[in-house]
């Protein structure tokens, strides 16, 4: 069986999402997903969603002293923030993570650094590492900018689990809008309650991703197939 999952979804338990768990499974359903993975920032999701026509896999995204470190079929909160010490937790409960495989499609991250995305998949195809891909939404807007393609035996965690051992099937991405990355920012610092100084430095951040949206293609895909 053919599955299509977003393998990276904030809900509104990270400081910069806005989404709840219902409107994330109801914008993927539309989208033609049969799952996602949602990976808040240091937040385990403990929550089940049981439905036989959508797979909610639990996720992390670990703040570690080299970056961030995505850990899929997480259920136990890991407060490990050292890389080893963290993958090393990862582990521990049973999930897997980018040293098991490498994202080599993130929605948000080619406007960070245009080459990002292709650097990604280089790295997967030296070091023949299995592959997920994510639009990395915080917004309803962004939800399947990323797509993995699966071939499964049921549409089940520990089916899903092996597939992505095994290897996608193929990779889907399309380069999510800057603004929506601004307005994610936002809902951080209103929540932060940050003061000014932080808000003039988001009006600046906030007009860049405007001027890039204007700038950039609006529809760009990456495709991988095996």
């Amino acid at each position: 069986m053919e599955v299509r999952f977003d393998l990276h979804i904030h809900s509104e338990r990270s400081p910069d999402g806005r989404m709840s768990l219902d409107e994330i499974v109801s914008c993927a359903r539309a989208r033609g997903l049969q799952g996602v993975a949602v990976c808040d920032h240091d937040r385990a999701l403990t929550e089940t969603w049981d439905a036989p026509d959508f797979l909610l896999i639990p996720g992390i995204e670990l703040s570690t002293d080299q970056g961030h470190l995505l850990g899929l079929f997480v259920t136990e909160q890991i407060e490990a923030r050292e890389l080893d010490a963290a993958i090393d937790a990862v582990h521990a409960c049973g999930g897997l993570d980018r040293l098991d495989g490498i994202e080599v499609w993130n929605g948000r991250a080619d406007r960070k650094n245009p080459q990002a995305n292709a650097m990604a998949c280089a790295l997967a195809q030296r070091a023949q590492k299995p592959v997920t891909a994510g639009s990395d939404a915080h917004l309803p807007e962004e939800i399947g900018n990323g797509v993995v393609t699966l071939e499964v035996d049921a549409l089940t965690l520990p089916a899903v689990r092996a597939a992505l051992l095994r290897g996608a099937t193929a990779v889907d991405g399309r380069r999510g809008k800057a603004r929506y990355v601004a307005e994610s920012q936002l809902t951080k610092r209103r929540r932060t309650h940050a003061g000014a100084a932080a808000y003039a430095k988001w009006a600046l951040f906030a007009a860049k991703c405007c001027l890039q949206d204007i700038t950039w293609k609006e529809e760009i895909y990456h495709v991988l197939d095996r």
